[in-house]
């Protein structure tokens, strides 16, 4: 265009010939009499021309894409060279820019074309996982971040899971309702197995934990197409830059709870910074957009996981790679496990006791469930005694050091063995007010305990009704049975 301005200045304006001005500027003079004749160039559009090579061999590179199609993967692809490789050899006389430009065409011409889409107020949530590194406790860990995205406002719900199974991701629905004080008419997914059972063609059957999940929120569950990752681009393109953004560097923390609870922060408060093309923060239009999410049911959806477990011969249980125990008069039966993505609720003939979860391959045991075995076993009170005293606290730590200073280990396990039975007989609370009370005053053996421990009992017993009181339970004693056994007296 510059050079059609200077030609046509220098011939009409400044008068010069047309052979002096084709010699200066080095182009023809038919050139410069067709610039006079326009003011501006005609565009051409390309493909004009003929290329009698490409027609030859596009029917034989039609051939060879569908032929190879059925046996590509997406990293064992076709490309433009060995489509020409395959070419040369069959006898074709083609270039490879040729090849190359053709397949780019083509690949043009079946590629998808996006549609804009409109998102509006309390309409649509995405939902995907994703697998992030943290250092937990000093330990570099991979786990999995679950991101909950609603579209029209661009707030974000994310937590991080130990694993990326049906308990997490129906975990994450909760927590992320409850975090929006509301539920949004549909939510997107990939066909993950957590949600989708089986498919046929185009209709789904989910899975009975996932369609409980969405009858008891009320939401309508949406999939996106297979392979498609961008059907959902709005928490795809999202979780990528919460990766880069809030979770570099790899972010640390004593537990993983920890962690997730600091980067929802994090991401909450950017939020609260990051403006739209019409200046209004993510926080003001998810103010807008409250108003039209469902509203939450009155209970919250019970996101676990139910399973029978045996309880073994030493009252522990094993879930999910991990030990735990559990009162001692349990062992041998069956106990039902409601399994939580932090801990794991566990009844048996209606009792009830709450564990947190451990990592796959260790075991929590608490001493407190063996309190009736240790009181007649002094031996196993001496071998699991700092675990036993950190689980009762003070002032049994006191009392320890009191009785080893005192009479030894071996001798201290034994009066602690008595203890014990006296905190299943009068309660925990009770003992303790009567050990404050011997330590108090000096005693350094049971009978302090003695005048405490009676008036508890007394208390026990005014609540017995009193035409019961005058009955009394004897209790056997293995060294009577031995006298029957032997013919003596008793």
């Amino acid at each position: 265009m510059d050079q059609v301005h200077v030609v046509r200045h220098k011939v009409l304006v400044e008068g010069l010939a047309i052979r002096r001005v084709a010699r200066e500027m080095g182009i023809s003079r038919n050139t410069v009499r067709k610039y006079l004749q326009v003011s501006e160039p005609a565009w051409q559009e390309k493909g004009g021309k003929t290329r009698p090579v490409l027609e030859k061999v596009t029917p034989r590179m039609d051939e060879l894409l569908e032929e190879w199609s059925p046996r590509t993967t997406p990293k064992q692809r076709i490309t433009g060279t060995r489509i020409y490789q395959q070419l040369i050899e069959e006898g074709y006389k083609v270039g490879i820019t040729t090849v190359r430009e053709y397949l780019r065409e083509k690949r043009r011409q079946t590629a998808e074309v996006y549609i804009p889409l409109i998102h509006r107020p309390g309409d649509a949530a995405q939902v995907d996982f994703f697998a992030v590194t943290v250092e937990e406790d000093g330990v570099l860990r991979k786990v999995w971040k679950f991101l909950m995205r609603l579209m029209y406002s661009g707030r974000d719900f994310v937590w991080l899971y130990d694993r990326c199974n049906q308990l997490a991701f129906l975990d994450g629905h909760v927590r992320a309702f409850a975090y929006f004080d509301g539920v949004p008419r549909r939510v997107v997914y990939d066909n993950l197995t957590a949600a989708v059972k089986m498919r046929v063609g185009l209709e789904r059957e989910l899975t009975e934990r996932f369609a409980a999940l969405a009858s008891h929120y009320l939401f309508e569950p949406c999939f996106a197409r297979i392979g498609e990752g961008h059907d959902k681009g709005g928490v795809e393109a999202r979780g990528k830059g919460i990766r880069l953004a809030h979770l570099t560097p790899i972010p640390r923390g004593r537990n993983l709870q920890q962690i997730a609870t600091v980067l929802l922060a994090d991401v909450e408060r950017a939020g609260g910074n990051k403006v739209d093309r019409e200046g209004r923060s993510v926080l003001e239009r998810f103010a807008e957009e409250a108003k039209k999410l469902g509203s939450l049911p009155e209970r919250p959806f019970e996101a676990r996981r139910v399973k029978l477990v045996q309880v073994s011969k030493q009252a522990l249980i094993r879930v999910e790679g991990g030990q735990y125990s559990v009162p001692s008069h349990w062992a041998r039966l069956e106990a039902t496990a409601y399994i939580g993505v932090e801990d794991i609720r566990i009844t048996c003939f209606g009792e009830e006791v709450t564990v947190f979860k451990q990592r796959r391959g260790t075991r929590q045991v608490k001493y407190r469930n063996y309190l009736r075995e240790l009181a007649r076993k002094p031996q196993a009170v001496r071998q699991v005694a700092p675990e036993l005293l950190a689980e009762l606290g003070e002032p049994y730590g006191k009392l320890w050091k009191v009785l080893v200073g005192t009479h030894g280990e071996r001798e201290g396990a034994r009066v602690l063995a008595k203890i014990l039975a006296a905190i299943l007989d009068h309660g925990e609370e009770a003992v303790r007010h009567a050990i404050d009370h011997a330590i108090a005053s000096g005693r350094q053996d049971l009978l302090a305990l003695a005048p405490q421990l009676h008036q508890v009992s007394k208390r026990a017993e005014a609540q017995v009704p009193e035409a019961l009181r005058e009955y009394s339970i004897e209790a056997g004693c293995a060294a009577d049975y031995d006298v029957l056994l032997v013919g003596g007296e008793a």
